[in-house]
């Protein structure tokens, strides 16, 4: 069994920051790559963010030099620093984990998502 959880979502104003968490838990082999989505109302979603098991990352080019995606301190655990933040970064963002699971087969596993929203 494993588990996806994010967090730290709220309300910011423009210009502001937030760091999102995410943490897979779980009879984990191993983690190949973590992922940030986020998707607005009436718009599809959209791949923000990838961190690979090598540290490689990747960016949408409209949060590029804005958000930083970064592993944790504690394992299985990601970040996603955002900074500048505009009202068109408003959504709903999801954290995904891309692994093998101990016994079972490679499995991309989704959190429930945590929103964001940057409004005055």
């Amino acid at each position: 069994q494993v588990q996806v959880v994010e967090s730290g979502g709220g309300l910011v104003q423009p210009g502001g920051s937030l760091r999102l968490s995410c943490s897979a838990s779980g009879t984990i082999f191993s983690i190949y790559v973590m992922k940030w989505y986020r998707q607005a109302p009436g718009n599809q979603r959209e791949l923000v963010a990838t961190i690979t098991n090598t540290d490689s990352t990747n960016y949408a080019d409209s949060v590029k030099g804005r958000f930083t995606i970064s592993r944790g301190n504690v394992k299985n655990t990601v970040y996603l620093q955002m900074s500048s933040l505009k009202p068109e970064d408003t959504a709903v963002y999801y954290c995904s984990a891309d692994l093998l699971p101990v016994g079972r087969a490679r499995t991309e596993y989704w959190g429930q998502g945590t929103q964001v929203t940057v409004s005055s």
